[in-house]
């Protein structure tokens, strides 16, 4: 029996908005019929690395937010230490989605699969959604300014 296509996504997923559905939405698309999409969520620690700030919502509850939507097979916690090498190397992935804005996931998924005997299509999400709605941190802004 054949082994469903698996198709990997990450990251941060605070305040889950319409581009979050819709990048899942491809991500899982890309994997074909059948195909099942596993989505890490980015640690709080390791979002507070990456941004500068700690997220809004908590780990444990971004990463059940992510699982029940319509696209997600599952979401799992991305390790303490981010080594999307260790992710790949452990779930060997057939397509990776990189959101639009992730360009330095981007690189590291390409240097991870220099040393990874696999074949791994990699694609890149587009941008969704109203310009001012696009991602969390326009819509935290967009708050902010709405309450002044």
């Amino acid at each position: 029996m054949r082994r469903r296509r698996l198709v990997l996504a990450t990251g941060a997923f605070d305040l889950i908005h319409f581009g979050h559905l819709k990048a899942l939405e491809d991500a899982k698309k890309a994997g074909g019929r059948d195909s099942r999409l596993i989505v890490i969520v980015a640690r709080d620690s390791t979002v507070e690395r990456r941004k500068g700030k700690k997220p809004i919502v908590p780990e444990d509850q971004r990463r059940a937010l992510v699982e029940a939507l319509k696209p997600v097979d599952r979401a799992i916690l991305g390790y303490e230490e981010m080594n999307i090498g260790a992710v790949i190397r452990k779930l060997r992935p057939d397509v990776i989605a990189i959101g639009y804005d992730q360009d330095d996931i981007l690189e590291a998924v390409k240097e991870a699969l220099k040393n990874y005997s696999g074949k791994v299509k990699i694609i890149q999400t587009k941008r969704y959604g109203p310009e001012d709605l696009n991602s969390s941190s326009k819509i935290k802004r967009k708050i902010v300014e709405e309450l002044k």
